[in-house]
């Protein structure tokens, strides 16, 4: 037995030996590499929907997370690659071996930044818990998977709770979270501190339903580092130094909500983790680095047509372009019944069709041919018993347009897999979604997959439970408080340069004229201001389209850190935001493309041309 055990001593000694080995002679933390290692368990694919789901919201938040094997993270020479940080995901990475442990301890322990998320680690390589506590909960700064003390209470399902300085940081926007107070989301009773001590008061919330939970690991002790979320259990997010490095750890599974249509989380914390973990420069998802609003009409039938006769005067049509999607058919809830909108032997349908094509809107298909007869069979009867109703709506609207039509939203929201499939087969490249909601444009996931390849969702933004106007009528919100909405949404696509979607069906906006003029004066101002901008689902989708063509890799030698890009066509639009307080001004050294200054970022935006290289320098190390 002591012979066993002395041998087993000496293995680990040369196994810390060689990690420490490893991490002395590699640069891998070096502050100028952007790559974010997204690690994975050997054997596994890359293309395995756990690992893309991870790679696509890097992609989609203009960041390079690259996945890479367990052993090539382990072995002495892998330090020839930098990076600028770790992820450990969850749900694919939950089992590890001691060696992965303490090589993880090390990178951290030696300047890295990690960030750490939900279940990964919590088994050994045999598949049992570890004692007592996670293995990483020291570098969680908190323990948790505490198997063998709550046992089937390990994990809770909860409300998370934060602050409004928190929620803005995360990008996450009003209505989304509850209560939200003005433009910044920031309660007079808060003092911007995200500390152990501060009021955690607002709520994530779900579109219709409101409440919303979410299953986090029950945690103990005292958590020192600075608390993002907090659940029924204990910690739900937060961030801490440990040792040289620092870790963020959340307590939510990510990679499989957003598997399940609910990516918002992890692209809040993925590009909280890249802006204010490591600071870090990224394509932005917005042309020329401008937010703003899709403002989504649905038209289901003939009963739009007042409503929209009556909008004809109004000060929102000053502005635009909006996307309005319609119904086509000659009948509303069922065959026969006379009550559509009916495109083809309507002329006054024909005629305000006309009007929003010479204002530079874009028409879309809500949904097939008959609204409600529609909605209720899309999820239950035989796809090719429906598609025809799908063709029959975008047939009549492109006769009526005499362009294809590329946009589509689903009546009552119901859009099963195969509509999404058919959409893209049929050339469009955009949907209104319900999954995701409080996200921007993103190629989302359903049941743990990749629903299309090159259409775009685009879910929905709310105020609570509510997202059209007359939603928010029936569930009882005041002027005053969708008055403050519709101002802390817009604030927040100009403030955050992204863009969010509003929709309304025409009926339900009457009511708040004076609400919706108030409103296009506050997006004329930041219109006027170069702050903001009205897009179009398709017009957004096809730059997301051409953004995915872009190839863009950041190199240093020293100090020196130089950016390059490469588009097939043009980079024109494309813009990368710097931090201003890590990098000095960018040079243009080749290609075309201007710099100006924003807030704390310096903005680099492509002019035309395929190619554009510039240069900028550290500023901190």
């Amino acid at each position: 037995m002591k012979r066993r055990l002395a041998i087993s001593g000496t293995i680990s000694v040369i196994l810390v030996g060689l990690i420490a080995w490893s991490w002395t002679t590699r640069d891998a933390v070096r502050p100028t590499a952007d790559r974010l290692l997204l690690l994975v368990p050997d054997g596994t694919s890359f293309s395995n929907p756990k690992v893309t789901v991870w790679v696509d919201a890097g992609n989609e938040e203009g960041l390079h997370v690259v996945p890479v094997h367990d052993s090539e993270f382990l072995r002495p020479l892998w330090g020839e690659s930098k990076c600028a940080g770790v992820i450990l995901p969850d749900s694919i990475h939950q089992r590890a071996s001691d060696l992965f442990v303490a090589t993880l301890h090390r990178f951290v322990a030696e300047g890295g930044k990690l960030m750490l998320v939900y279940d990964a680690g919590t088994f050994s390589l045999n598949g049992t818990y570890a004692a007592n506590r996670s293995r990483l909960s020291d570098l969680a700064g908190v323990d948790y998977a505490l198997y063998d003390k709550a046992g089937d209470k390990t994990i809770q399902w909860g409300k998370v709770t934060s602050t409004g300085a928190i929620v803005s940081r995360l990008e996450i926007p009003p209505g989304k979270y509850y209560p939200f107070h003005g433009k910044t989301g920031v309660s007079a009773s808060e003092n911007g501190s995200a500390s152990a001590g501060a009021p955690f008061e607002i709520e994530l919330r779900r579109y219709r339903f409101g409440d919303l939970q979410y299953p986090s690991f029950v945690t103990s002790g005292q958590y020192a580092g600075q608390v993002l979320f907090r659940s029924s259990g204990g910690i739900a997010a937060g961030q801490q130094p440990y040792q040289k490095g620092s870790v963020l750890f959340v307590n939510l599974p990510l990679g499989y909500l957003k598997g399940n249509t609910d990516g918002l989380l992890l692209h809040a914390f993925l590009k909280y983790f890249a802006s204010h973990a490591l600071s870090l420069p990224y394509l932005m998802p917005v042309p020329d680095g401008i937010g703003g609003l899709v403002l989504n009409w649905h038209i289901d039938s003939n009963a739009a047509i007042k409503p929209l006769r009556e909008m004809s005067s109004w000060t929102l049509l000053s502005q635009g372009p909006f996307s309005i999607h319609i119904t086509a058919g000659p009948d509303a809830s069922e065959a026969g019944d006379q009550r559509g909108f009916d495109v083809d032997h309507n002329p006054v349908s024909q005629d305000l069709i006309q009007k929003y094509i010479g204002l530079g809107y874009e028409i879309g298909s809500h949904g097939g041919w008959i609204h409600d007869y529609f909605s209720a069979h899309v999820e239950t009867d035989n796809p090719k018993d429906l598609e025809q109703y799908l063709a029959l709506n975008k047939n009549s609207l492109e006769r009526a347009t005499s362009k294809p039509v590329t946009e589509y939203s689903a009546p009552n929201g119901d859009q099963p897999l195969w509509v999404t499939g058919w959409l893209e087969a049929h050339g469009f490249v955009a949907y209104y979604f319900t999954g995701d909601s409080g996200m921007g444009p993103t190629q989302g996931y359903r049941d743990g997959e990749r629903e299309a390849r090159n259409v775009w969702a685009f879910p929905i933004s709310h105020l609570d439970r509510a997202a059209g106007f007359e939603e928010m009528s029936t569930e009882g919100y005041s002027d005053s408080e969708i008055d403050q909405w519709l101002a802390a949404i817009t604030d927040f696509t100009a403030d955050q340069q992204l863009v969010r979607l509003v929709y309304f069906h025409p009926p339900g906006i009457l009511q708040y004229h004076d609400l919706v003029n108030r409103w296009v004066e506050q997006t004329a101002r930041l219109k006027a201001d170069g702050r903001f901008r009205w897009y179009t689902m398709a017009e957004l989708a096809n730059f997301l389209n051409s953004r995915k063509q872009v190839q863009w890799k950041m190199s240093d030698n020293g100090d020196l850190v130089t950016v390059e890009a490469t588009h097939p066509q043009t980079l024109n639009h494309e813009t990368w935001r710097i931090p201003a307080g890590r990098f000095s001004q960018p040079r243009i050294v080749a290609g075309s493309a201007r710099v100006t200054r924003d807030k704390d970022a310096w903005m680099v935006i492509a002019g035309d041309g395929r190619n554009l290289q510039f240069e900028t320098e550290t500023l901190t190390k």
